[in-house]
């Protein structure tokens, strides 16, 4: 009898020194499985009916065997993401016991040093790790490897990947206690593991060190990205730069470029310089800033896709050149935000020989294959009020403003692949007749993003992940692109490509935009990155804790410039006290920051205490996880941790109402005054184990108070004050 290491396409694999079985489903499997298990045990017996017996038997109890084999690998895992920090998680991972001491003598050996995007990768790890370590190393570049040299690091890869869909970037990485090695098959695959060792850097009180571990990675999704909105708030080449960084860092690879909006043509355009002259304010990126941008991504394995929306969203466009709209009239930029009614119209022929001349121009300076041509909200107001197009409507048998736009689509289309590019849009662009191969860009619901993959078409999803909109990273990161994908078969499940988390700028200036990309798309990346079984919220925001703080570390401002904009509301006064407000208080969420009856332009000030606002406000979460906490146990250990919350609201006012007041911050001292109250008759209620109706009822009013938004934002612990004081009246109120 021959036993074989495969069962029937189940395989027992030897990883990491140790061998491992896969879960086993099938009967049939099981079965021949538990044969081979016991001829291995009982290949020394004589009695050949022992075999026999023992097979039956061991048939029933395999399958419970498989499954806590595969509870065990589960168990294991979760260990290892609270040991280490590593976002995204990679795809296998085991620990090893040993550790790389980082001391000055830390050399990198690779193929080729001439290799560019290696070079600067492992340069700018050297960087990164002598500042993060404070160590001198000696030699602060890497060298080609040899086989006579030992080196810290030894990079290996087999060719040079290129900046394409489905390029391979997976990676094995083993750190033991001689040396680190990274073995990919593309360059962009090594720098991908380089982040990886970079995120296993630790430390003892006497020694920095890397972690020891073996790890096979690779990611989920080919495409996962983020999209930049440089039209509504331009953003210099310096804030897209220090964005790539930290994009590389959590291993996203496609950075989309809204170029164009109605508030701003942003590309130097030689052919129609009006374009950028009168539509963009003199805020526009040359064509060699766009060259150096593109450059730059590239060096840190990243795809840059152009978008320039047409053919609503033309405000800008037609500011330039107004003869190609649908409405005679005279057109300016648009200096708010929202939905507007300048369109391009689509039976002009004068319409496509300027988005040609535009196309063809601006095709060379982005090598990508795929240009997105927006698509979105155009609602078609002036297409129905022009007596011509509603003409041409009738005469080509275009029934609905949705056809004539796929009308429309389609010549664009042909001018794009004219230039060698594939043709991408938001998912308005749906419609059968469009070639396969354009790709569906899903903003308004999965369920587009389902039906565009069942027709054969590739597409993105955005829905869920518009960071704009200020929601919870929680709900970004259990927004899984097929978890309702169910109904699709296996090839229309590859036309998921992945996601982009959409930055809009509207609300956003180089001084705020990253602490509204950041860190919050870090979760997005790990989601478009490791597996789906890794979705435990608790341990992704432990993790997401450490890498917040390292993001600074590349040159993202998001934690810094809150001090400069609350310098700036104090007129540089002590911003303690203020600077506790803001870390109790978030933005208001969605397209809701007009209060007051102000409306934002977009040359309106943001850099007001709204601006000093994230997301997940640090405190909040502490005491929301405290109040949890005292009401599934009120111990005095968790008593003492509310008290100790609220002592510090009502010391934090004491200090508050010290500042000199002036117009920004006259309306967040009744903020601190009502907090500081509240905090005290809750406090008093848990220090004396009584709460009155008379203190129920002042909450109660108190809380009305503090629930309103102030200066557009919101407390964003008045939920779990409501379950305290719902808590309260059931144990100490009588009816």
């Amino acid at each position: 009898m021959k036993c074989r290491h495969q069962f029937g396409g189940t395989r027992i694999k030897k990883q990491y020194g140790f061998y491992y079985l896969s879960l086993i489903i099938s009967t049939r499997k099981i079965e021949h499985f538990s044969g081979c298990f016991l001829w291995l045990v009982t290949k020394n017996f004589k009695q050949i009916s022992t075999y026999f017996i023992l097979k039956k038997r061991m048939k029933k109890y395999i399958l419970i065997i498989l499954i806590c084999i595969y509870a065990q690998q589960i168990s294991s895992q979760h260990k290892l993401s609270e040991k280490f920090n590593l976002m995204p998680w990679p795809k296998e991972i085991s620990e090893n016991n040993q550790k790389l001491i980082i001391s000055q003598n830390f050399t990198i050996g690779v193929p080729d040093v001439k290799n560019q995007r290696i070079f600067k990768a492992t340069t700018n790890f050297l960087r990164r790790l002598s500042g993060r370590t404070g160590i001198f190393i000696d030699n602060g570049f890497a060298v080609n490897n040899s086989e006579k040299a030992q080196h810290s690091l030894v990079l290996k890869y087999e060719k040079i990947g290129k900046l394409a869909l489905h390029e391979d970037e997976s990676y094995q990485l083993t750190i033991n206690n001689s040396q680190i090695t990274i073995n990919a098959a593309t360059d962009i695959g090594a720098i991908r593991g380089l982040e990886t060792v970079l995120q296993l850097t630790n430390n003892t009180k006497e020694n920095y060190y890397f972690e020891g571990v073996n790890i096979k990675d690779s990611p989920r999704f080919p495409w996962r990205g983020l999209m930049i909105d440089v039209a509504r708030h331009f953003q210099p080449v310096d804030v897209i730069k220090r964005n790539l960084d930290a994009m590389a860092s959590v291993k996203m690879n496609v950075f989309h470029w809204h170029l164009t909006d109605d508030q701003g043509f942003r590309v130097q355009i030689n052919s129609r310089p009006k374009l950028h002259e009168l539509a963009s304010d003199g805020d526009y990126y040359t064509q060699n800033q766009i060259k150096e941008v593109v450059a730059y991504a590239a060096d840190l394995g990243i795809r840059v896709v152009p978008e320039f929306d047409v053919p609503g969203h033309a405000s800008s466009w037609l500011t330039a050149y107004p003869e190609v709209g649908s409405k005679d009239t005279i057109y300016s930029v648009e200096r708010f935000a929202g939905i507007f009614d300048p369109t391009l119209d689509p039976t002009n022929d004068k319409t496509y020989e300027l988005l040609d001349a535009v196309f063809s121009e601006v095709a060379p300076l982005f090598p990508d294959q795929y240009f997105h041509i927006g698509g979105d909200e155009n609602e078609g107001k002036h297409w129905d009020e022009n007596k011509g197009i509603q003409a041409f409507k009738k005469k080509h048998k275009l029934e609905t403003n949705h056809d004539l736009q796929n009308y429309f689509n389609l010549k664009v289309q042909k001018i794009l692949t004219k230039n060698g590019k594939i043709m991408m849009g938001w998912d308005e662009i749906l419609q059968p007749t469009l070639p396969k191969d354009v790709v569906i860009h899903s903003w308004r619901g999965k369920e587009a993003m389902v039906e565009a993959a069942k027709q054969g078409y590739k597409t993105v999803l955005s829905k869920g992940f518009y960071i704009d909109l200020l929601e919870s990273v929680v709900g970004h990161y259990n927004n899984d692109p097929i978890d309702n994908a169910t109904n699709l078969s296996k090839e229309e499940l590859k036309n998921i490509l992945g996601g982009e988390a959409t930055m809009w700028s509207e609300l956003v200036t180089p001084l705020t935009i990253d602490s509204r990309i950041w860190p919050r798309t870090a979760a997005i990346a790990e989601r478009l990155w490791s597996e789906s079984s890794v979705n435990d919220v608790d341990n992704m925001l432990k993790r997401l804790d450490v890498l917040n703080y390292r993001l600074e570390e590349l040159g993202i401002t998001h934690v810094r410039n809150r001090d400069v904009i609350l310098r700036n509301i104090t007129n540089n006064q002590n911003i303690e006290s203020l600077k506790l407000l803001t870390n109790l208080s978030e933005p208001l969420k969605g397209y809701t920051r007009n209060q007051g009856g102000k409306e934002y332009k977009s040359f309106s000030p943001f850099t007001l205490f709204a601006d000093a606002c994230v997301v997940d406000a640090v405190d909040a979460i502490r005491f929301n996880r405290a109040v949890k906490e005292y009401l599934g146990d009120s111990s005095k250990e968790n008593k003492e941790i509310l008290i100790g919350f609220f002592n510090r609201w009502i010391d934090n006012n004491t200090e508050f109402q010290k500042l000199k007041p002036n117009p920004k911050l006259n309306a967040l001292y009744p903020l601190s005054e009502k907090l500081s109250e509240l905090a005290s008759i809750l406090k008093n209620a848990i220090v004396t184990d009584s709460f009155e109706l008379k203190s129920f009822n002042q909450s109660k009013k108190i809380l009305i108070t503090l629930q309103k938004p102030t200066v557009d934002t919101e407390l964003a612990v008045i939920v779990a004050i409501e379950k305290l004081l719902v808590n309260f009246e059931k144990l100490y109120i009588k009816e």
